[in-house]
């Protein structure tokens, strides 16, 4: 197979420079698909999500929307939508969701991780005050919840419905998923 053809690992360009920057990087990619920018503190940040990274988020994605679906919970899924506060931030989360209503920044934002930067990435989320981030890295969901200026580590979601959702369970399907995704699926819709 073609080098060009079998783009497993994530690309990633990171620059330094201005809100205004950013704005002029973001306009010529708009319509990019498979591309995410990010900008916060003066860090520009274009990523190129690999083949893993996409097959990481469209299962957590999945099963996450089923987990809500199935329970009745509220949700509207917002995706990779773009997430900004003029001038200081924005970032395009892997999968994203407003629960119980809709609203301007989603309260979760879930990450696949495969390069470093979890917490930077969390200074991101905390400037527009998004509730919660989930990350996933290495096979583990580690997740965050704001509370007042700065995000704690914690066991289990602190969103109303989805502190009902067994991690454990989550990430087993989500790991089975690596090489059967409808046997995972099929999984997590027997044990939720």
């Amino acid at each position: 197979m073609s080098p060009l053809l079998n783009k497993t690992t994530d690309q990633r360009i990171v620059h330094h420079g201005t809100w205004e920057q950013f704005k002029f990087i973001q306009k010529g990619y708009n319509g990019s698909p498979g591309v995410r920018l990010f900008y916060y503190d003066g860090a520009i940040e274009i990523l190129m999500p690999g083949r893993e990274h996409e097959i990481f988020a469209s299962i957590i994605g999945y099963l996450v929307t089923t987990f809500l679906t199935e329970k009745g919970i509220f949700f509207q899924p917002t995706r990779s939508m773009t997430q900004e506060k003029e001038g200081v931030v924005s970032v395009q989360a892997d999968e994203s969701y407003c629960i119980g209503s809709v609203k301007p920044i989603p309260d979760l934002s879930i990450e696949v991780v495969f390069t470093s930067g979890e917490i930077s990435k969390l200074e991101r989320y905390k400037a527009l005050g998004v509730p919660e981030v989930w990350f996933w890295a290495d096979g583990l969901l580690k997740l965050y919840h704001l509370r007042g200026n700065s995000y704690e580590p914690i066991e289990r979601s602190q969103l109303a419905g989805l502190s009902e959702l067994d991690l454990d369970l989550l990430r087993r399907c989500i790991l089975m998923a690596e090489t059967d995704a409808g046997e995972a699926i099929r999984a997590f819709r027997q044990q939720i």
